[in-house]
């Protein structure tokens, strides 16, 4: 095995192969990215307080404080022990398995293939670009995935949940207090299934929708914007039920006093087939140039849009400029 203590600014690289990454950090941040490299890359850029014990051994590679376990790590709350902080950055091999723990620091990682689990005390998380299986269990920090293609766990207290152009296959978040807000762009049918107790829930689904969808709310509040779908209950208790396509996917959404809005992804829009200058050939492609003659172009009238409504409708608008797209 191989260890060093590091208690100033350092760099590091390990030859050896790295299967696994375990950093646990207290204040500070920690960004891991996944590289096609074969070896990993540690920057400790900041340190302040007790040395971060750095050890590799059997392809497991750790950062971590000696006095910071990874079992029962979201127990540890011991504020003499936060009077410490670290800012550290690691590449690694995008298979890498993945465990971060942090106790009032930022985490981001980014790049994984390997499966990603986060342990928060108090600290935002960013995910980006995940593929493999996330878990994510916070007290009171905050989760933001984008563009995750892999399954997504959720669980927290009073942290929210954002998910931005989620497309993997699962979701499933648990809150108490905190609220979720989750926009699906999914390949394939997908199994959502979330809860909170006072926490609001909007999600956004595409356009065209591929799921069976129950979503409830003891006291709340209920949007819809899907016609398919109804809204039972005048008072109180709300629930949203119905079919959207083939029903292959399922959302299930379910607070006590929380609103619950169920939103509309804008619809691809298709590329056009031609070039927005259609002239015949031989008339040329470039713009008039100085030596155009003036009256060889289109003579605008007094009141005359003609043009510009021609434009708009084979752009697929309003010659107003409007859309009806919806946004979160």
């Amino acid at each position: 095995m191989s260890e060093w203590s590091v208690t100033e600014p350092r760099k590091l690289t390990f030859d050896e192969p790295v299967s696994e990454l375990h950093v646990r950090l207290v204040n500070g941040t920690v960004n891991v990215v996944g590289t096609d490299e074969g070896s990993a890359r540690l920057e400790i850029s900041e340190i302040e307080g007790p040395p971060l014990v750095v050890t590799q051994q059997d392809g497991t590679l750790t950062v971590a404080y000696e006095d910071l376990p990874w079992k029962g790590f979201l127990k540890w709350l011991d504020r003499k022990g936060w009077r410490r902080s670290a800012v550290v950055s690691l590449a690694v091999p995008a298979s890498t398995r993945v465990e971060v723990g942090v106790v009032g620091a930022a985490a981001v990682i980014s790049g994984i293939e390997g499966p990603a689990v986060v342990k928060g005390v108090t600290g935002d998380t960013t995910l980006v670009g995940l593929s493999g299986p996330v878990r994510a269990d916070t007290v009171s920090g905050n989760v933001e995935a984008q563009d995750v293609t892999g399954d997504l766990r959720f669980n927290s207290v009073s942290g929210d949940l954002t998910v931005v152009e989620g497309s993997g296959s699962s979701v499933r978040a648990d809150s108490v207090s905190g609220s979720m807000i989750v926009d699906l762009d999914p390949g394939g049918p997908t199994d959502v299934r979330l809860t909170s107790v006072s926490g609001e829930i909007a999600i956004r689904l595409p356009d065209p929708a591929d799921a069976e969808v129950e979503a409830n709310t003891a006291s709340g509040a209920v949007s819809n914007a899907f016609d398919d779908l109804r809204v039972h209950g005048q008072w109180g208790a709300h629930k949203i039920t119905g079919r959207l396509g083939a029903g292959n996917g399922k959302l299930r959404a379910t607070t006590v006093s929380g609103s619950i809005a169920l939103l509309r992804r804008p619809a691809r829009e298709d590329e056009p087939d031609e070039p927005w200058d259609t002239r015949p050939p031989g008339t040329g492609s470039s713009p008039a140039g100085p030596q155009d003659d003036p009256q060889d172009a289109p003579q605008a009238r007094s009141g005359d849009n003609s043009v510009s409504d021609r434009g708009a409708a084979d752009a697929g608008v309003p010659a107003d400029g409007t859309t009806d797209k919806k946004v979160l």
